[in-house]
C-alpha cells in the first residue's frame, strides 16, 4: 500500500505543481518514490488541462525540478478520499477542502506549512501574476515544507517499501 500525498492550490498551475515536483524529486533522491502516490489539484477548474505557468516551470527548473509535463486538474472528492495527506497551500484551500472532504477524511486535511520550519507563516502566497521573485519566494517555502514532509513520512515510507 502506498502513501497518497495530494497538494492543493487554487488553479493547480503554480504552487501545487511546484510542490508535487519538489516532493517527487526529493522522494526519488531518497530512494522512497515507490512508497508514494504523489499528485496535485486545484480548487477551481478555470485552467484545467493547462501546463504550469512559465514562471513556475522556470523557477522549478532552476532548482532541478521538472514540472513541465504536469497539467492542471480540478480537485475531486475522489482525490481527497484516495489520499492519506491532503495539503492545503493556504487557508482558503483548507476551507474548500473541509467543505468537500468526506467526514472520515477530516484528519487527512492539513496545512502544507505545518511541515516546514516557517514560524508564523500559515500560507504559501500565490505568485500568479507576480514577479519571478514572487515565484522564488513561494518555492523557498515549498522546498522547506517538502523537506519537512519527507522527514515526517520517511519511517512510514520505509515500512511501506519493506512490505
Amino acid at each position: 500500500m502506498t502513501i497518497g500525498v495530494l497538494f492543493v492550490c487554487t488553479a493547480n498551475i503554480c504552487r501545487s505543481p511546484m510542490a508535487e515536483g519538489v516532493f517527487r524529486t526529493l522522494a526519488q533522491r531518497a530512494g522512497l518514490e515507490a512508497a508514494f502516490r504523489i499528485a496535485s489539484a486545484g480548487t477551481t477548474s478555470g485552467h484545467a488541462g493547462e501546463a504550469p505557468t512559465p514562471a513556475a516551470v522556470a523557477a522549478a527548473a532552476r532548482r532541478g525540478y521538472d514540472i513541465s509535463a504536469q497539467r492542471s486538474r480540478p480537485l475531486s472528492k475522489e482525490d481527497i478520499a484516495a489520499a492519506d495527506y491532503v495539503l492545503a497551500m493556504d487557508r482558503s484551500h483548507m476551507a474548500d477542502l473541509r467543505w468537500m472532504a468526506p467526514r472520515d477524511k477530516a484528519e487527512c486535511l492539513q496545512m502544507f506549512t505545518k511541515f516546514g520550519p516557517m514560524p508564523g507563516i500559515l500560507d504559501v502566497q500565490d505568485p500568479y501574476g507576480g514577479t519571478q521573485q514572487d515565484y522564488e519566494r513561494a518555492l523557498d517555502l515549498i522546498e522547506a515544507g517538502c523537506k519537512g514532509l519527507l522527514a515526517a513520512l520517511t519511517q512510514e515510507a520505509k515500512a511501506t517499501i519493506a512490505r
